[in-house]
């Protein structure tokens, strides 16, 4: 699994973020590459900032890109960065002496990874890697913090968040107590689906083992009865959703709880109609776009993700 050590230095191609910005990093050429502002600006707190708050962060905020397996922090590391996910899943994970792992939460699209810096510390006990490869905003900690303590919408912004994944975090503990190896394999692969703007997941057998903390055998053998159902399609390390309401059916009550949750915290009385939303969080000139609705949009799509069809193979 790739990590970075040395804190990177960036070249600017263009000052404007949602132009194309060249970004590299000595000993590490995979983590920053050219990223376009449009195919990472789909973070839902970003976009759920007022302008002039959005404005205020637009200039820091950095497009980097993530690899699959990346780790991102370890446990007991000082953190330095903070990241907006776009299409990115990270996985948070706790690794015991023996070297098991367990996954405790995901943060993608709709959220932020290092809740520890605006909540007073400066690490955590688990370790961040890359579950789902793609791109996401970075900010400086420092500035994470500054913004934090003088602007009160990011402030609410992210306490919100910070809830959301408290509830996610316990009823993933719930889970992995309580319920089948299926179905929480159903529960992790919605999750990964809802945060990555995206219908197809690229990741192997093992690497969801260590996810939800089982034997790989008891996944391959969960996996298949999926696809044998038609409800997945698996093959060469590339995770297909064919029948996303069959495998919500098909999943614990833990996943609604989370969902349902997020939707209470950031006031989504009502599930919106799917429709394909416009950029997010777009350049400069295009402010006129109504974030919020937007938002309900991009929101939208974790209930009515329309099927990714494929033909259906062997696991």
């Amino acid at each position: 699994m790739a990590r970075f050590m040395a804190e990177p230095e960036f070249e600017h191609k263009d000052s404007h973020l949602f132009g194309c910005m060249w970004h590299s990093q000595k000993g590490n050429p995979f983590m920053h590459q050219l990223v376009k502002g449009r195919n990472a600006a789909q973070n839902l707190l970003l976009c759920a900032l007022p302008p002039a708050e959005r404005e205020r962060l637009r200039p820091d905020l950095q497009p980097v890109t993530f690899s699959l397996g990346q780790i991102l922090c370890e446990p007991g590391e000082r953190i330095h960065y903070c990241y907006f996910p776009a299409n990115a899943v990270v996985s948070l994970l706790y690794t015991m002496q023996d070297g098991s792992t367990a996954e405790m939460g995901l943060v993608g699209n709709e959220g932020i990874l290092g809740v520890a810096l605006f909540l007073g510390g400066e690490s955590t006990c688990s370790r961040a890697l890359v579950a789902v490869a793609g791109d996401a905003f970075r900010l400086p900690a420092r500035l994470l913090q500054e913004e934090f303590a003088r602007s009160q919408p990011l402030q609410h912004l992210l306490l919100r968040y910070t809830q959301a994944l408290i509830t996610q975090i316990s009823q993933t503990a719930v889970c992995n107590r309580l319920h089948s190896v299926e179905q929480r394999l159903c529960r992790w692969l919605l999750l990964c689906h809802d945060r990555q703007n995206g219908s197809e997941l690229l990741m192997t057998q093992e690497l969801i083992a260590n996810m939800l903390g089982g034997r790989r055998e008891s996944v391959t053998v969960a996996a298949g009865r999926l696809q044998d159902a038609g409800l997945i399609h698996y093959c060469r390390g590339r995770i297909s959703i064919l029948d996303r309401p069959g495998l919500e059916s098909n999943a614990c009550e833990c996943y609604r709880v989370v969902e349902e949750e997020f939707y209470r915290l950031f006031d989504r009385k009502q599930k919106p109609q799917f429709r394909q939303a416009g950029v997010v969080f777009e350049e400069a000139g295009r402010e006129e776009l109504s974030v919020d609705q937007n938002c309900q949009a991009e929101l939208g799509k974790r209930y009515t993700r329309l099927p990714f069809q494929h033909p259906h193979r062997d696991w």
